[in-house]
């Protein structure tokens, strides 16, 4: 059995472990030693090797994801004494057999349609043996799923809408991929939730959450409606944003007469007929927009960053389940191979290539000649990345007129702290060809890549350069590898650990939505996986 740590919490007067003979939950540094589970002792992370044999541990792949992990203590909150924590009892087993049994009744869709296709991101889950996507929902959390889709089969127009997607935001904080995070001074209590680095990690400590627990605790409904729901219709009548002052403080400021918000059209006449605000959604390939040419004023995006993230991939985690809490709202099958993403850095021309050029060829088309924008942010460390964005661009007319670099994520971020990542984004703003840029963009022999904003200027000044050079595809490859020289990619989410893991459970006295009584007293329940 291994696990991140044997401290659970950590608080000002105490520190809560977990001992790994007995698995008994004191306050003291060891637990008596009594009532030894023998051949279920607890180890840590960082034991890989058995003491007795030499054997290196190994996961028990063969099980389903969900049925590697046993419960080891359950985290409720009383009332009269605050947040406690103890083993799981009887009761609290057999509430878990109980869900494990309806598991197998839910009458779900056929199981090929949660069957995990192969892909850049998802080939981490295939390496565990995960080959559906239900294997990594616990009984409990799927009947979480089952009663969810059945009750709002009841509810239609926009509270549909909004409750089916508050259902899916919370899968990411209600799975068996969710890491706890309950031993940290800071945030006690606390999970990091599925995509924290934008792939999928296999936790040591995994938490089961109670996603109908009363309180608005981590990753429950309550929480997630107030932070998704209520405070983005409040933000929608209101909107704000920081305004930073002359010594790099900021404040917090209205936008006077500024609305998100209007009448949703359905085609470009209606739209552009609108005597009010008015936003027209569209479901397609961007590579075909329904837009007449040269009608547009500024195309605002933000485009895949190369081999960054593969969102098309990671999507299926959450495609499946809007599949069934939506179903006839959206067409939800695609195909991923169109997306504007490259599986690796490569030299040569990618599925991004292609892609993100047929989306800037249309963007041209669409975009008034002489006054149309197109404006979106980009950086990476790789000169292939730069090349093939180069190349799109100018096979689509366009020329930059400008760039902004600005900060983008702080370095203390889960996503890129103690990587050698980029910290700063350069806004580029686009023209098609014939307009003139605020300034001669000068040729350059070298970009300093020690230091992230005079990266990103430098890399933003060598796209406006080569834009309006005639070099050649294969030239402006090379030239981007000269620039850039020697500079390894080295960014990008932590690889997952390759471990077991502890996890919590739902020990919730009623079951999704009120339909089931799955669990039991409080809000969580700690657990660790199976290994031999």
């Amino acid at each position: 059995m291994q696990i991140d740590q044997y401290e659970l919490r950590q608080e000002a007067d105490r520190t809560l472990r977990i001992s790994p003979d007995t698995w008994e939950i004191t306050e003291q540094e060891e637990a008596v030693k009594k009532n030894i589970r023998k051949g279920l002792r607890l180890i840590t992370k960082g034991e890989t090797v058995c003491p007795n044999c030499g054997q290196k541990y190994q996961e028990l792949l063969e099980r389903p994801f969900y049925a590697r992990y046993v419960p080891i203590a359950i985290v409720g909150k009383c009332e009269a004494h605050g947040v406690f924590f103890r083993s799981p009892g009887p009761a609290d087993l057999d509430r878990i057999h109980e869900a494990d049994r309806q598991r197998a009744a839910l009458d779900s869709d056929p199981v090929e349609h949660f069957v995990v296709k192969k892909g850049p991101k998802s080939s981490d889950l295939l390496s565990k043996n995960i080959k559906s996507y239900l294997d990594v929902f616990s009984s409990r959390q799927l009947l979480y799923l089952h009663h969810s889709i059945q009750l709002l089969s009841g509810y239609q127009g926009v509270a549909r809408l909004n409750l089916a997607l508050l259902v899916s935001t919370s899968l990411e904080f209600n799975s068996m991929l969710c890491g706890y995070k309950g031993w940290f001074k800071r945030r006690p209590g606390a999970i990091r939730h599925v995509f924290a680095l934008h792939a999928y990690a296999f936790q040591y400590t995994v938490a089961e959450n109670n996603p109908v627990n009363r309180e608005k605790s981590s990753g429950n409904l309550q929480l997630l409606f107030r932070d998704r729901i209520e405070r983005g219709r409040k933000w929608a009548v209101a909107p704000v944003e920081r305004k930073i002052a002359r010594k790099g403080d900021t404040q917090v400021v209205k936008i006077p007469g500024e609305l998100d918000g209007g009448i949703e059209a359905h085609d470009q006449t209606s739209l552009m007929a609108a005597q009010r605000q008015a936003y027209w959604l569209i479901h397609g390939d961007s590579r075909d927009l329904p837009i007449d040419d040269h009608t547009v004023d500024f195309v605002v995006t933000d485009p895949p960053y190369y081999d960054n993230v593969q969102y098309s991939d990671l999507a299926a985690f959450f495609r499946v389940w809007l599949a069934r809490l939506l179903p006839t709202e959206v067409n939800w099958a695609y195909d991923e191979a169109q997306s504007a993403v490259a599986t690796k850095a490569t030299g040569d021309d990618s599925s991004f290539m292609s892609v993100i050029s047929g989306i800037f060829r249309e963007c041209g088309r669409v975009l008034k000649r002489h006054t149309g924008r197109l404006v979106f942010t980009f950086h990476h460390w790789d000169p292939n990345a730069w090349a093939e964005l180069t190349i799109g661009l100018k096979s689509a007319g366009f020329k930059l007129m400008n760039y902004y670099v600005v900060s983008s994520e702080h370095p203390v971020s889960v996503h890129i702290n103690n990587l050698n990542a980029i910290t700063h984004d350069a806004i580029l703003a686009l023209a098609l060809d014939g307009n003139s840029p605020t300034e001669r963009w000068p040729s350059l022999t070298r970009i300093n890549t020690t230091q992230s904003e005079r990266f990103c200027q430098q890399c933003s000044a060598a796209l406006g350069w080569l834009l309006e050079s005639p070099h050649s595809s294969a030239e402006i490859r090379a030239i981007w590898k000269n620039l850039i020289q020697g500079r390894i990619p080295g960014f990008g989410p932590n690889s997952p650990s390759n471990s077991i893991s502890l996890t919590m459970s739902d020990s919730a006295r009623r079951a999704v939505l009120g339909a089931a009584n799955a669990a039991g007293d409080g809000g969580l329940s700690l657990n660790v996986t199976l290994s031999n």
